[in-house]
């Protein structure tokens, strides 16, 4: 037994000891973050296991069906649910919930009641459950308002005021990538220990990127900016090499790609959705802000998207975010679009 190895496999910087020695960076902080970290961390692992099993789940009975004891087995998007609000009000530090799977916010007993915020998509991209590809869970945090009972209100803030935000992706391997306002960091999740492990530090986007990721299958019902930005993805007029299509249907592991090789991922708005498909707060939020972070860009069509102030729940926006430069392309289309009405 290689005893210098196992020695070596405990001085690994794992997600508890990132996030303390941040913590004593900040003078005043008293560790109710790092808490609710922690807690987020547990229900990623626990979704991790549960996807994991996903395949096996219809031949030994757990997804969809009667157990022995008469309970209804929850399908996992359901189960992801239940786990991250158990985890979030048994912190102790949360106050108001948002999650995709509730239509209403979960207001945390006094009892149990902190001052965050947290936002999220318990399983994003779950409808390629069944056939093995990447998902995730996506997650951001804000702090509430100081002033009595926490409303609606203090959700509704616009993605600049967000204190953190991150995601968690189940791919081939279990992936953590987190940003608390200082850059962002990936960690990788080492199962014979149980612990994520710093694996991506500081990741930063490359300014340019080979790689563009849209669903083409809405391509007719498509503005002019976009089809023209696609158009040159495909046909440059400047000689350059096209632009190669990655899509996944699955935002985490498309935004994934795009921090780790670059390029754009955009989900506009179209004929069909005219504010575009994705959710304004768990999931156009928390990914622009970890884009901006890793020095890329993120933009409705219209403005920065973390200026953008939401109005309800599970409003919806377009989006465009990635490289620096690529995004400042599809910006000069919209600007001149804008020009010619």
């Amino acid at each position: 037994m290689d005893h210098s190895a196992d020695a070596q496999r405990t001085d690994l910087m794992n997600i508890t000891r990132f996030v303390l020695n941040e913590q004593s960076k900040q003078p005043e902080a008293r560790g109710d973050f790092t808490i609710l970290l922690s807690h987020i961390v547990l229900g990623c692992k626990f979704v991790c296991s549960a996807v994991n099993k996903a395949g096996l789940a219809k031949l030994i009975g757990l997804a969809g069906e009667t157990n022995v004891q008469g309970e209804e087995q929850k399908k996992l998007d359901v189960l992801s649910n239940d786990v991250f609000v158990k985890a979030l009000v048994s912190s102790g530090r949360t106050c108001i919930l948002v999650s995709e799977e509730d239509e209403e916010a979960t207001f945390v007993e006094p009892s149990k009641r902190g001052k965050y915020i947290v936002v999220f998509d318990p399983l994003d991209g779950s409808s390629n459950i069944d056939c093995g590809v990447s998902i995730g869970t996506i997650f951001g945090i804000y702090l509430v308002k100081e002033n009595g009972e926490p409303t609606i209100e203090d959700v509704l803030q616009p993605g600049k005021n967000m204190l953190a935000a991150g995601y968690c992706m189940y791919g081939s391997s279990c992936t953590f990538v987190l940003s608390t306002g200082t850059g962002v960091n990936g960690f990788t999740l080492d199962p014979s220990l149980g612990e994520f492990i710093l694996t991506h530090p500081d990741i930063k986007v490359p300014k340019k990127g080979k790689i563009y990721s849209v669903n083409e299958g809405n391509a007719k019902n498509w503005d002019g900016p976009t089809t023209k930005y696609v158009e040159n993805c495909k046909f440059p007029k400047d000689g350059s090499s096209p632009k190669s299509l990655r899509y996944v249907g699955s935002m985490v592991a498309d935004v994934h790609r795009t921090f780790l090789y670059g390029g754009i991922f955009l989900y506009p708005a179209d004929k069909k959705s005219p504010n575009g498909k994705l959710r304004v707060l768990y999931e156009v939020f928390p990914m622009s802000f970890l884009m901006e972070q890793a020095g890329g860009q993120a933009f409705t069509g219209k403005q920065r998207a973390l200026d953008l102030v939401p109005t309800k729940l599970h409003e919806r926006s377009p989006i465009f975010l990635g490289s620096y430069e690529d995004v400042e392309e599809i910006k000069a289309l919209y600007a001149a679009d804008q020009k010619l009405e």
